[in-house]
């Protein structure tokens, strides 16, 4: 029995540590304003994203797209940190008014639904979903996160 437990010992602590590693999502203070359009975050949360540093810092924004407006300028916003810094990126889907990790998405572009800032890139779960959220909504493409580019950023 005691040999039986000691042999668990290290899966146990690879689990805690493995959990206690993880970047979760800092939900949002009231003080908390977009880098990079100056906007009060709390006041929308249906749009809510979220970019976690390893230093446990994290910059919130009021839509997907001034997000990736700063991931691909970070310099601009905030000289201290580069991409290698992130530990973690997160949105709120759009159907389910859920925060998720953005690399678990599909983005729409083009669609009819306007954020807080005017047209942004729609996150959705599931290319069925997403599929439907483009015929429902007017989109021209999909794309996962890794896909996104400058340019596809609304202006």
């Amino acid at each position: 029995m005691i040999r039986r437990l000691i042999s668990l010992v290290p899966l146990a602590l690879i689990l805690t540590l493995h959990h206690a590693g993880a970047a979760e999502f800092v939900p949002p203070k009231r003080s908390d304003k977009c880098p990079v359009c100056g906007m009060f975050v709390y006041k929308y949360p249906e749009w809510v994203a979220e970019i976690i540093f390893q230093d446990k810092s994290y910059a919130v924004f009021d839509g997907t797209k001034d997000m990736l407006k700063y991931y691909f300028d970070m310099a601009r916003y905030d000289p201290q940190k580069d991409r290698d810094d992130i530990a973690a990126i997160y949105v709120t889907e759009y159907y389910s008014n859920r925060i998720m990790p953005a690399d678990d998405l599909f983005f729409v572009l083009g669609s009819d639904v306007l954020g807080p800032m005017g047209h942004e890139l729609i996150p959705v779960k599931g290319e069925e979903a997403a599929q439907t959220f483009l015929q429902e909504h007017g989109g021209n493409r999909m794309l996962r996160f890794d896909e996104i580019t400058p340019g596809d950023i609304p202006d």
